[in-house]
């Protein structure tokens, strides 16, 4: 971690650690970079940055102020978030308590994961997981995040499977590094 932050201060270079894409006010998707604050629009169909996204200091204030503005307007309909279809492994557990349990996530989207493993949880439940995050939305290769979720729905996977199946939003994550 040390060397790269000198990388950042002395070369300026960052190598990006990006947050989950975010919706702006325009419907535009983005990404921002948790080190160094660059900002990237992101596209869901390609599930790629397009382009790093300059602003002027007046420019962000007015998106703010925009962005409250039409806060209280949302659309009637909106599409079926794009799933990322994935066979990782991941470590989780009711938030704060003791026991891992291994699973598998089946899937991943903006709006959150769908995992299988042995132990399931009620709705509203806080959970912990573990994982790798896919270098798609990550922007880095082998990036192990800590995933703060909520479960939305449980249930009995197929009888071919053992276990259950647990969809999980995901209210925030942060970067584990390696040490």
């Amino acid at each position: 971690m040390p060397q790269k932050l000198l990388d950042v201060l002395m070369l300026g270079r960052c190598s990006h650690e990006f947050s989950w894409p975010r919706r702006a006010a325009d419907g535009d998707y983005y990404q921002v970079c948790l080190l160094c604050a660059a900002e990237y629009k992101y596209d869901w169909k390609t599930m790629r940055r397009i382009e790093r996204v300059e602003r002027t200091n007046a420019e962000a204030t007015t998106a703010v102020k925009s962005r409250s503005r039409n806060h209280a307007r949302k659309p009637s309909w909106v599409p079926r978030a794009r799933r990322l279809k994935l066979e990782t492994p991941v470590r989780y557990r009711a938030k704060n308590l003791g026991f891992w349990h291994e699973g598998t996530i089946e899937n991943l989207s903006q709006s959150g994961v769908l995992l299988s493993g042995p132990e399931g949880f009620p709705a509203n439940t806080l959970v912990e997981m573990i994982f790798e995050m896919p270098e798609e939305i990550s922007g880095q290769k082998n990036s192990s995040v800590l995933c703060q979720g909520r479960i939305t729905r449980a249930k009995d996977a197929p009888e071919s499977e053992k276990g259950v199946g647990l969809a999980a939003t995901i209210l925030d994550y942060k970067f584990l590094h390696q040490s």
